[in-house]
């Protein structure tokens, strides 16, 4: 009969694992040298996508940078995150510029109109974060995607701006249905998949979680 392996056997064969788990990741790190501003892009299905925007900027603000965010759909929403972001007015320029979506505003040239004033608003943050004392470390472009997706804007104009965006700036673009394009230009791209979601089942949009 095989002795089973002691406590003091598993401990070990674990720290060795974790041991040399630690190593490669330590070679792996010393490989990654390189600072640089992001273009980073939320999109898909699921639900967190201008959530985890924010939470970047609560991690920005945590860390004593500057964020800029214009959003622009949402601009009729009452919600908690403004009201946070809007406590450290030293840190965070937020311009409110959307109209609300397309079903509900049902005018297609307001709508190109707003996003247009959104998007020239959006350039002057990036703008102005060049030189010795940028304005912002991060921008934020709270549903970009929803805009592009209906040709608001034009996609070209939209990546030769993020193409030459100063090299230290952070751009952080959300919404469903990125442009391929925007995807291929972009350092980090998450798809939020919806595997579940309450609104199927009837339960409407719920302060603290939606709003």
């Amino acid at each position: 009969m095989t002795d089973r392996p002691t406590e003091d056997d598993i401990n070990a064969r674990a720290n060795e694992k974790a041991r040399k788990k630690k190593a490669a990741r330590d070679k792996m790190l010393a490989t990654k040298t390189i600072e640089k501003g992001l273009l980073i892009v939320h999109t898909g299905k699921g639900k967190g996508k201008s959530t985890a925007a924010f939470g970047l900027a609560a991690r920005a603000i945590g860390n004593g940078m500057k964020v800029g965010i214009v959003q622009f759909v949402k601009g009729k929403w009452e919600t908690g995150e403004r009201v946070v972001l809007e406590k450290f007015p030293d840190q965070v320029t937020i311009r409110t510029m959307g109209e609300g979506f397309t079903w509900e505003t049902q005018d297609r040239a307001r709508d190109i109109r707003a996003a247009e004033a959104a998007w020239e608003t959006s350039k002057e943050m990036i703008e102005a974060s060049r030189g010795d004392d940028p304005a912002y470390d991060m921008v934020i472009l709270d549903e970009l995607n929803i805009v592009l997706r209906y040709d608001y804007l034009p996609i070209d104009e939209v990546l030769s701006v993020l193409s030459k965006k100063p090299d230290n700036l952070h751009v952080v673009v959300t919404g469903r249905n990125a442009k391929d394009l925007l995807i291929e230009a972009a350092d980090l791209v998450t798809d939020m998949t919806m595997v579940k979601h309450p609104f199927r089942a009837g339960v409407k949009a719920q302060k603290g979680i939606e709003f």
